[in-house]
């Protein structure tokens, strides 16, 4: 397949021409030449919602709507008519079912790899990732994420890697790829402290010339003319509504818009433009737990990052910005019955998160406390029948719940069904599902997406807007 070929039709054919053969170039006007000059991407901005099936952008609309009189900043672009979009096949080689890694890999190369794979194909092959194909090109390059800077959505778009579990080891390959900005948690893979190896890459990154921070205030005293390390947890960041609160986390953790927009600053002055992928990582971590306000907060928190990214492309003029999804997690939705606004309408009053509660549990709390614990978060009350069975998974070790990120064996399943009669969310699984997934653009080059794509035209799709050949 010839892939420069990506485009069809319009004007971008004419470009990918003008580019194979320069000279043809100058039989152009000067008018048509400027003209598609204009049509130009400068700069990229992909925003990955990780995880978030098409019920959890639905939630957070109809949550807003309630909430405010107006929904999210993602759906009222569809709403004001002003972006194109599209469903996106998401498979990987191995799977119709993609994981994080795979998904992130075929935007990232162009290619579809095996599960749990990074940008290497199914014989091995290494696949330049793309931001390196756009810092070769001259542009600026960075990544902010709730999760590891070093998990398998960023790290897709800027290393190669037989496993995305190899984090310490990816931590330390951004060492020589000199991106510009790259914001998340993943301290574990930074400090000496927590590698194996004892390596300080903290040190070693400021000996490259990076401001390397740790907190929120710390990031918005960073200068714009340096490169920028920012990590602010010792594994994923914290969910949005357990930041909101708690008070030390609001001093010390910043949004996905606030880590965004910095991202925009530090690089949008930069004279051949940047690229800048943002992920609301923790979403796809809620959906693994099944927990409603994990989720829905940090898709709302994820949607402040789209209005961060859409006002800057609107001032601006030469941005194209990309709002999609990796993949379907959990499947969640709103269950039909008489009490569903009102059961809905309760989780704007939730203060916390289902990890917060659970994890304040242990085998001697009584069921008073489990029960106090949980009307103090949710602001609902659990019989005794049900805070029993709660009690249960933490007195009896046999006992274990799933969630791919449930490290400590939590009952979020049981949780999440006894939230579901008073919520009226319900939960398909606990992992990924193979749903096509929404893809919306704003910007240079968006009108040229088609209603149905492969997650690998995507590649070469912002190659094309951004007038970058592919012969890296």
């Amino acid at each position: 397949m010839n892939r420069r070929n990506f485009f069809k039709n319009g004007s971008m054919v004419t470009l990918g021409a003008a580019l194979a053969n320069p000279l043809e170039s100058l039989l152009l006007s000067e008018d048509v030449a400027t003209a598609q000059k204009n049509k130009k991407a400068k700069n990229i901005i992909m925003l990955v919602s990780d995880g978030m099936s098409s019920g959890t952008l639905n939630m957070a609309d109809i949550y807003l709507q309630q909430k405010n009189g107006k929904g999210s900043n993602w759906l009222n672009l569809y709403r004001e008519n002003i972006v194109s979009r599209a469903l996106m096949d998401m498979a990987s080689a191995s799977s119709i079912v993609t994981d994080s890694a795979a998904a992130s890999s075929s935007w990232g190369s162009g290619f579809r790899v095996k599960n749990g794979a990074l940008n290497i194909g199914v014989n091995g092959e290494e696949y330049l990732p793309i931001w390196q194909k756009f810092k070769k090109a001259g542009k600026m390059a960075g990544c902010v994420t709730t999760v590891p800077i070093t998990h398998a959505t960023p790290a897709g778009f800027c290393v190669n890697s037989k496993s995305r579990n190899s984090q310490a080891d990816i931590a330390e390959s951004y060492l020589t790829q000199n991106f510009d900005v790259l914001m998340g948690g993943g301290q574990q893979y930074f400090s000496p402290n927590s590698r194996t190896d004892k390596k300080d890459l903290y040190t070693a990154f400021q000996s490259k010339g990076y401001q390397v921070v740790k907190t929120r205030a710390e990031m918005f005293a960073t200068s714009n003319t340096k490169p920028i390390l920012g990590v602010f947890a010792e594994d994923g960041l914290p969910y949005s509504i357990d930041c909101k609160n708690i008070k030390d986390l609001v001093n010390t953790i910043p949004t996905l818009a606030e880590m965004t927009q910095k991202a925009i600053d530090s690089m949008k002055n930069h004279k051949n433009g940047f690229v800048l992928q943002v992920e609301g990582g923790k979403v796809d971590w809620a959906a693994h737990a099944n927990d409603i306000a994990g989720l829905l907060y940090d898709q709302v928190a994820f949607d402040e990052a789209v209005k961060a990214a859409i006002d800057f492309a609107e001032k601006d003029k030469e941005t194209l910005v990309i709002i999609t999804t990796d993949h379907g997690n959990a499947n969640p939705g709103l269950i039909y019955g008489h009490n569903v606004n009102n059961h809905f309408d309760s989780v704007q009053h939730f203060k916390h998160t289902n990890e917060w509660i659970l994890n304040g549990f242990t085998a001697n709390t009584s069921t008073n406390q489990i029960k106090e614990r949980i009307a103090f978060a949710n602001g609902f009350n659990l019989t005794d029948e049900e805070a029993k069975t709660i009690l249960s998974y933490y007195t009896n070790l046999e006992k274990k719940d799933d969630g791919l990120y449930n490290y400590k064996n939590l009952p979020y399943k049981i949780f999440a069904e006894m939230q579901k009669s008073r919520t009226s969310v319900g939960w398909i699984s606990m992992d990924h599902s193979a749903d096509y997934t929404e893809l919306a653009m704003f910007g240079p080059g968006s009108e040229k997406l088609k209603p149905f794509i492969k997650n690998t035209d995507l590649h070469y799709f912002m190659l094309e807007a951004a007038e970058v050949e592919n012969k890296f």
